[in-house]
């Protein structure tokens, strides 16, 4: 291959033929100059082709990050939103027994009116897709640990079928918690005991303010509080709010009407079914079911009504399993309502 290349020669432009070379690229311009094309043009395409890559590499790695980044936020929001919707609607549920309660009383001898009772009866209704589940319980129907003899707190024991020795070991021990004095009963426990602890204590020696406090005496374990598949746990049928050293047989369940002397598993069906029909305002009125014991049973039942109650609410959602649990017991008095406790969310007892 030949090119042709123009030259000035004395002034005058001449035409000059020269042959090609290998590795050399010409163009015509200005000056008519070669220029060499060896591996310097291949190298800066792979360098650019490399960077390229690199910039592919970063640009997927940030739209995977930014990706999983949303994806775990709108899980989290999804998860809180469903939540809050739960902890709403048992809210929601906790207002209803207040109502409830208060429509009990105004139409309390009124028949064929629907009310809901504080036996621990579940009643069920939903707030758009959320479900509540309402139980209320009259506070004077529980045993009240800062007021009750120790025999009470120990059938209730032996009822919910605690063996004699686990029960007479917890009984002792409450009653050594709040009793003013370092006397340790036969199977209790004073601030000897607990001070021998890994995480040392004393007893309290005064009255429990809350039901949790039961968590530290000795042998009230987290099962024998809340209870498990096996066996109930004692957090339903106790209170620090009664103030009273009678049960109010209009309200106990079962396992608390048992526990009082003198009252069997039959005779405490019979007194089931007895109030369920009518209130119960005297332990005279069912004197008849209790025959002999009834001197005996009269030391520690009452009838009526109380002031106190404890309602338990669990809101959940469509689709939900577990669900929200608030727990309140209010107090009321004349048209209005007092919160003495309040938990939210609340453990449910077995």
């Amino acid at each position: 291959m030949k090119i042709e290349v123009k030259k000035k020669v004395r002034g005058k432009t001449q035409l000059a033929v020269i042959p090609a070379k290998a590795g050399i690229q010409y163009f015509h311009g200005f000056m008519d100059c070669p220029i060499k094309s060896g591996n310097d043009g291949k190298d800066s395409r792979g360098i650019a082709l490399v960077m390229v890559l690199w910039v592919l590499v970063v640009l997927i790695v940030t739209a995977f990050s930014f990706a999983y980044t949303t994806r775990t936020e709108t899980n989290s929001t999804l998860a809180f939103k469903n939540s809050l919707e739960e902890k709403l609607c048992s809210e929601a549920g906790i207002e209803r027994g207040i109502m409830e309660l208060f429509y009990r009383r105004q139409n309390l001898n009124v028949e064929g009116v629907e009310q809901w009772r504080p036996n621990g009866t579940v009643y069920k209704d939903s707030l758009g897709d959320c479900t509540y589940q309402v139980s209320i319980t009259d506070e004077s129907g529980k045993v009240d640990i800062n007021t009750m003899p120790d025999i009470i707190l120990k059938n209730l024991l032996l009822a919910l079928g605690f063996v004699a020795e686990e029960a007479d070991t917890i009984t002792d021990s409450v009653m050594d918690w709040k009793d003013t004095d370092d006397l340790v009963r036969l199977r209790g426990a004073e601030s000897g005991y607990y001070m021998s602890l890994s995480n040392p204590y004393k007893a309290k020696n005064t009255d429990f303010e809350t039901l949790e406090e039961l968590s530290m005496v000795r042998g009230v374990t987290s099962q024998v509080l809340y209870g498990n598949a096996e066996r109930k746990g004692i957090m339903g049928f106790l209170t620090v709010y009664s103030r009273s050293t009678g049960i109010n047989i209009n309200a106990a369940p079962k396992e608390v009407l048992m526990a009082i002397p003198g009252i069997t598993p039959a005779v405490a069906d019979a007194i089931i079914g007895y109030r369920s029909a009518k209130e119960i305002k005297s332990v005279n009125e069912v004197q008849g079911l209790l025959g002999e014991a009834y001197p005996l049973v009269a030391l520690y039942a009452q009838g009526g009504a109380g002031d106190i109650f404890t309602i338990t609410s669990t809101g959940v959602r469509k689709g939900g399993k577990a669900g929200h649990t608030t727990s309140a017991t209010v107090a009321l008095k004349d048209k209005k309502h007092r919160f003495v406790y309040y938990k939210s969310p609340a453990q449910a007892t077995q």
